[in-house]
């Protein structure tokens, strides 16, 4: 199976469709999660924070977003780890030092759909860079190797774990439920660290969740009912799940919740927020000191990148391509 990007609006984001086998992800974590979980979610407390030892990305970190793999770089699992190109404002060529990536390498690349990306982490480790994991965590995919037990858990459990389809572009996942009157959350949860877990085993240095503001879109987009509440103690469990394996965490767009959640997480990434007029809304990650990773697809560079890079803003901003792939390349640096 290759690998399928595309955009989502509501919210924006873009997941590889990797196929992985169920044992990939199957794991006494799961269950252990669940448990750590009933006893964070029932406060909804502001959450942890990141420890000493855990990376604490510097406000201006250089990133690049590659979930798309190339074949010219079969070593690394199709992730162009030695990319360097001359940034918006001129100059010789500058290379990330930050690569947001999938958990698993390419099948088209790696020949099979069970490849952790280890050998593109020890790649960018040597280079001086760091590794962020991407896990897609308020909506179920039914291409994922677990799938099957999102799906069971939901028929056992009164059909109440899977909402409605994404998108009409995306029939094939559809919203997790992350209310717990039934334990949904819990058994979500306890899924997310199971991913998690994976990914600290795999070397990453940090983590970005993914379908994170169910309760911005609301019943008639999700098929639930999701409080602003619900939401907070959902994204501060993640929050503190990463945390627990020593991962930095992403704040991945749910602009409505910023000023609530940026002291729980890290950094932020963003889609869009330029075209759309929403960065005003990160800038307080910027104010605590805590970088925002920000991509545009649609929008030139001559566009946004004097604005990203303003003291207004200081966001890490790239451009990537206008059909929404994310492969290596095209990627422009703001800076």
């Amino acid at each position: 199976m290759t690998t399928f990007l595309a955009q989502r609006r509501a919210p924006r984001r873009f997941v590889a469709l990797l196929a992985v086998t169920a044992a990939a992800f199957l794991s006494p974590v799961a269950t252990a999660g669940a448990t750590a979980a009933s006893t964070s979610t029932a406060t909804g407390t502001a959450g942890t924070t990141a420890s000493a030892g855990t990376w604490h990305p510097p406000v201006q970190s250089r990133w690049q977003y590659q979930l798309e793999g190339n074949s010219a770089y079969a070593s690394t699992g199709g992730i162009n780890v030695d990319i360097c190109v001359a940034p918006q404002t001129g100059g010789a060529c500058v290379r990330p030092s930050v690569f947001d990536i999938d958990l698993y390498a390419d099948a088209a690349v790696a020949g099979n759909n069970t490849t952790p990306n280890t050998a593109a982490v020890k790649a960018i480790h040597a280079r001086g860079a760091k590794a962020i994991c991407y896990v897609d965590a308020g909506s179920i995919e039914d291409f994922r190797p677990d799938y099957q037990q999102f799906l069971t858990w939901h028929n056992s459990h009164g059909k109440s774990l899977l909402g409605k389809p994404f998108s009409a572009e995306f029939p094939n996942e559809r919203w997790a439920n992350i209310n717990n009157d039934k334990g949904q959350r819990d058994f979500l949860l306890g899924m997310m660290e199971a991913r998690v877990a994976k990914c600290a085993s795999t070397g990453f240095d940090g983590v970005e969740f993914d379908v994170v503001n169910a309760h911005e879109e609301g019943a008639s987009v999700t098929g639930w009912k999701v409080s602003p509440a619900t939401q907070l103690i959902y994204n501060r469990a993640l929050a503190d799940m990463g945390h627990r394996h020593g991962l930095s965490v992403a704040l991945k767009n749910d602009l409505s919740q910023v000023p609530d959640l940026v002291s729980s997480f890290d950094f932020a990434v963003n889609e869009e927020c330029f075209q759309f007029d929403e960065c005003d809304e990160l800038t307080a990650f910027v104010k605590a000191g805590k970088p925002v990773f920000q991509v545009e697809y649609k929008t030139s560079p001559k566009t946004f990148c004097a604005d990203a890079n303003s003291t207004a803003f200081n966001f890490n901003s790239i451009k990537k391509a206008s059909d929404y792939s994310l492969k290596d390349k095209p990627y422009t640096p703001c800076r």
